[in-house]
């Protein structure tokens, strides 16, 4: 699992979005981690201290000075066993209270005495969160180190429509686990390029070409390079995965569009890492009108796309170049012969015929190829295979 072993204290505060925390510490557990639930009196008004209890298998402290159920201090022993302390939600009070330094309850005691990562994922009224204070503190608490998990655009429980809702649970724990994996920002002040997920080529339009890369590979890469820093662009073929947070997400369709926007933005790039499966070739010619079914076989005309990490290679600068090579037999060969003829930096084998680590598998298990590098990463989560991809790219900036 990927947070076996892992701590993590989950901070909830007192606000209507608190039931939404319920799913944040299920997903944290099934990840292997031992999850501890701190509760500020006015989230109990949200949601019975058991229901966390039950799920997290372990104590919910509320009280500052109730019965304590750790022989240590509790808040001393719950801020010394956190890897990650995630407050979700932080109200507009917790992230004030956080930055002036004030530790009048049990959650906020032990925030101010937590050297583990701390992860704010705020949540109120559209005013509240766009009011100056409040984006001070939040500005304020990122320069020391703080992550805050950006609230998201929508119906708020409120009545009102704008940014302040929790993001889903999904997307929180994503993010939270990526800055726990993160070993520090190694890539603070740099640019990174990441192209994700499958081109689709029209034949008319109804019908495309496309491939079974779900994107999963490259939204993973931009999620880690964010945690550790990096200022991220996703140039995203079509997916139903949600937009990483932090990051600046370009969709695109096809190879040419790919192509186009990639060369628009190179040369601010630092990291350019091309995890996208684009399109080999498309139909030569595009119909206006779908094409109706008739008697025999259809036969489809196809042209060759850009070569566009070939062309990254030709026209690189001083940027870190990397690719990837999705292969079903002789992976290292081919992967070293693509090193070669693409001039890249480095080439990221995986083999596509294995079922457990093959398309839309949360899954990967890589080779990485360099020059007198030779890297295998085992299965892992994709996650954690793009933070050993990352690890790998760091190396080369030193």
């Amino acid at each position: 699992m990927l947070l076996k072993g892992k701590n993590v204290v989950v901070g909830v505060t007192g606000g209507i979005a608190a039931y939404k925390a319920v799913e944040i510490v299920s997903r944290f557990k099934k990840l292997g981690a031992n999850v501890y639930v701190i509760m500020t009196k006015s989230a109990t008004e949200f949601v019975q201290p058991m229901t966390f209890q039950s799920i997290s298998h372990n104590p919910v402290v509320v009280e500052m000075f109730g019965r304590a159920q750790y022989w240590d201090v509790e808040h001393i022993s719950l801020a010394d066993k956190a890897d990650l302390f995630l407050i979700a939600p932080a109200t507009a009070n917790i992230i004030a209270k956080i930055k002036n330094g004030i530790a009048d309850d049990m959650l906020s005691t032990t925030v101010m005495a937590t050297k583990g990562k701390v992860v704010l994922a705020p949540a109120m009224n559209v005013n509240m969160y766009h009011n100056p204070i409040v984006q001070e503190n939040m500005d304020y608490l990122r320069k020391r180190g703080y992550k805050i998990i950006e609230a998201d655009a929508g119906y708020l429980a409120c009545g009102y429509e704008g940014r302040g809702r929790l993001p889903d649970p999904k997307e929180i724990v994503a993010t939270s686990t990526a800055v726990l994996l993160a070993e520090g920002e190694d890539l603070l002040g740099k640019k990174v390029l990441i192209t994700a997920g499958g081109t689709k080529e029209a034949l008319d339009p109804v019908r495309f070409l496309a491939n079974h890369s779900s994107g999963k590979m490259g939204y993973a890469l931009a999620r880690m390079a964010v945690a550790r820093g990096a200022e991220v662009t996703l140039i995203s073929a079509p997916s139903n995965l949600a937009k990483p947070k932090g990051v600046k997400l370009i969709g695109v369709k096809t190879a040419a569009q790919m192509s186009e926007t990639v060369f628009q933005i190179k040369e601010e790039q630092d990291i350019i890492i091309m995890a996208a499966a684009v399109a080999d070739y498309r139909p030569k010619e595009f119909s206006t009108t779908k094409i109706k079914k008739k008697d025999g076989d259809w036969l489809i005309e196809l042209e060759r796309t850009e070569d566009i990490l070939a062309r990254l290679g030709k026209q690189r600068g001083k940027e870190i170049l990397v690719g990837f090579a999705a292969e079903s037999d002789n992976l290292v060969e081919n992967a070293k012969n693509k090193l070669k003829r693409k001039q890249a930096d480095l080439i990221v084998a995986n083999d596509i015929s294995v079922n457990e680590t093959g398309f839309a598998s949360d899954d990967n298990q890589v080779i990485i190829i360099g020059d007198g590098i030779e890297v295998s990463l085992a299965k892992a989560d994709k996650l954690e295979i793009a933070k050993g991809i990352l690890d790998e790219i760091t190396k080369l900036l030193n």
